[in-house]
């Protein structure tokens, strides 16, 4: 029986997990389709760079994965310690690598001074993408191509 999410990770247990993600109806994350003869092995080398740079931007470090021709294996550690080491302009910072920010966080990670309303709103948006930056549910939207606006 399916678990809600909220369910499924404590990181009081343990800041350790091991996630899989498959392919569906008989589709090829990577190798060679027998049945079609397209060959995806380029994937291979894309989802190894996806994974290592979300794990450069996430305190969700990668201890080790495998990706197979149509699912792939990630053992992950939760590293709520070291998003809380960082400053207001790391999160930032690393928040704009990979998803869209806001003017108000553009202009803060540019040097430009706030109004003391921006620095007000500011905040719990640095806070809630601190959170982010260690859930692990943030990291598989990224498997799913949310990646930065253009």
């Amino acid at each position: 029986m399916p678990r809600p999410r909220s369910q499924l990770i404590s990181l009081s247990d343990t800041p350790y997990y091991h996630c899989v993600s498959r392919c569906v109806r008989r589709a090829f994350l990577c190798g060679k389709d027998d049945y079609s003869g397209q060959c995806f092995e380029h994937r291979r080398e894309w989802l190894e760079e996806q994974l290592l740079l979300v794990a450069n931007v996430f305190a969700i470090k990668i201890c080790a994965y495998a990706i197979m021709s149509n699912h792939y294996h990630v053992v992950l550690n939760v590293r709520t310690d070291l998003a809380q080491s960082w400053t207001p302009k790391e999160v930032a910072e690393r928040w704009h690598k990979l998803f869209c920010g806001t003017a108000m966080s553009t202009k803060f990670l540019k040097g430009v001074e706030l109004s003391k309303v921006e620095n007000l709103a500011l905040k719990p948006l640095i806070l809630l993408w601190r959170e982010r930056l260690t859930d692990i549910f943030w990291l598989v939207i990224l498997d799913k191509g949310a990646h930065k606006c253009t």
